[in-house]
């Protein structure tokens, strides 16, 4: 038997995760643990995610779908496999349905524990986890036997500093904007079970593995699409009806790894007079600086932990909120996915600034494939270069800060292929969510980089003669 158990953080997944897999003798793959493991183990995709993280950058999805790949292709096929915080998107849940196969699996359910955002904010009040096994307590339902120190390893039992009722609000008003479509699409396939976990744990538990006695046994009622449309949660409405205001170069700039979206972004700044506004400055800048967005981040960092969407999102709100961007902001490296381009159509929706419009740059994957293999980085201030389309004129050597150039482990052809697809299967639904609306400018990224500018240009034009 192979499932996933997925729903909220909160709602009771660690702690029927580590009953299942006694009772049914599952695999527990956890991302979170896989992270560390891979992590602490320093192994290959190790060593990859900790230079993300110690660049101040995510850990890009493609990286966590291969440590997932990886750790199937090391189990015996006969071995049922409990998968705990993967899949979260429709995108995850396909690269999913693609692996199981080549490792002689068939995906058998996806059980949703269901709870009120009322009880989960409750629940996380008096929450506790292990800082070394990450364990979870509860105060008041599941204390440890020793006040402050976890019965399995003997570590340090603290409350998470993400569990304050104003984070958990908003991280799920974020879960639940990514996890509908990924209700539907396991509904539509027939392998969603709706399990009510409001009860207490003795409960859940049994109602769980009556469920996964049915699915087994073929009798199972999977979810219907009337059931996953009554959890559907209303879009949050604007705090208030959005002001009237002077048109603004608000633009979003999209395109693959390697797309030339950087060189592309540093060219409209100047022309336009408007802010970059990179969603990987913006990390480090609020790590560098131990803002309140930036400490919670590095708590999640400091456990081996994804970074998850609400903290991105709200970084990106507060930055596209600051006085410098008045005049307009060049958006790049968000959104990356329908959810992401939904939650900033509520930010600028509640900010009373509609987009200008969205620059598509549109490159083949082999020429992106041959791009990269001569693409060089600062360490430094993370300024790009390319042997051939853009070398930097001393050897080695940043124009910009001084620091040292070099090439990122994951510019090799094969990990390029893996971050396409992944970029595909994320952002093309963007496109086409924006394309819509009628805000896409698809620019031509074929050729050097004078010819794509004066292509970027038009579109420029365009969207103003637009606006």
């Amino acid at each position: 038997m192979n499932i996933a158990l997925i729903g909220p953080s909160g709602v009771g997944k660690g702690t029927h995760a580590s009953r299942l897999i006694s009772t049914h003798r599952l695999l527990h793959l956890s991302t979170g643990d896989l992270l560390r493991e891979n992590l602490a183990g320093r192994s290959a995709l190790g060593l990859l995610a900790r230079k993300y993280m110690t660049a101040g950058e995510l850990v890009p999805d493609e990286v966590v779908d291969a440590m997932i790949e990886e750790r199937m292709h090391k189990t015996e096929a006969a071995q049922g496999l409990l998968l705990d915080g993967f899949p979260r998107t429709v995108q995850q849940a396909q690269f999913l349905d693609e692996l199981l196969p080549t490792t002689q699996r068939q995906f058998d359910a996806a059980i949703y524990l269901q709870a009120a955002d009322e009880t989960i904010v409750g629940r996380l009040s008096g929450r506790l986890i292990c800082r070394k096994c990450q364990t979870p307590y509860h105060t008041q339902t599941q204390p440890p036997a020793k006040a402050g120190v976890c019965d399995r390893c003997g570590g340090e039992v603290y409350r998470r500093e993400d569990d304050e009722p104003n984070i958990v609000a908003v991280r799920l008003r974020v879960f639940h904007r990514s996890n509908t479509p990924l209700l539907e699409f396991y509904q539509q396939s027939g392998r969603l079970v709706i399990i009510n976990a409001e009860g207490g744990v003795d409960t859940v538990f049994s109602a769980i593995n009556s469920a996964l006695a049915a699915v087994q046994n073929k009798p199972q009622r999977f979810a219907t699409a009337e059931e996953v449309a009554q959890l559907r949660k209303p879009a949050k409405a604007p705090a208030a009806p959005p002001r009237a205001v002077a048109a603004r170069m608000d633009i979003v700039l999209l395109g693959g790894p390697g797309s030339g979206k950087g060189t592309q972004a540093e060219h409209l700044s100047r022309s336009l007079k408007i802010q970059h506004v990179a969603t990987g400055d913006l990390f480090r800048e609020n790590l560098k600086n131990k803002t309140p967005l930036g400490k919670l981040a590095q708590t999640y960092m400091d456990r081996g932990e994804l970074v998850p969407d609400d903290v991105t999102e709200a970084m990106v709100q507060e930055r596209l909120a600051r006085p410098d961007t008045a005049a307009g902001f060049l958006l790049d490296g968000f959104p990356r996915t329908l959810p992401q381009a939904e939650a900033l159509s509520e930010m600028i929706t509640t900010m009373g600034r509609p987009l200008a419009g969205v620059i598509y740059i549109n490159v083949s994957d082999e020429d992106i494939v041959g791009r990269l293999s001569g693409r060089l980085i600062c360490r430094g201030c993370q300024t790009p270069y390319h042997l051939k389309f853009k070398p930097p004129t001393k050897p080695g050597v940043c124009d910009r800060c001084g620091g040292e150039l070099y090439q990122r482990d994951d510019d090799n052809p094969g990990t390029v292929r893996a971050r396409l697809k992944t970029f595909h299967a994320q952002t093309e639904p963007v496109v086409e969510f924006y394309r819509k609306d009628g805000l896409i400018f698809e620019v031509d990224g074929q050729g050097d980089v004078a010819t794509v500018t004066g292509r970027t240009n038009e579109a420029v034009k365009k969207i103003a003669a637009k606006r």
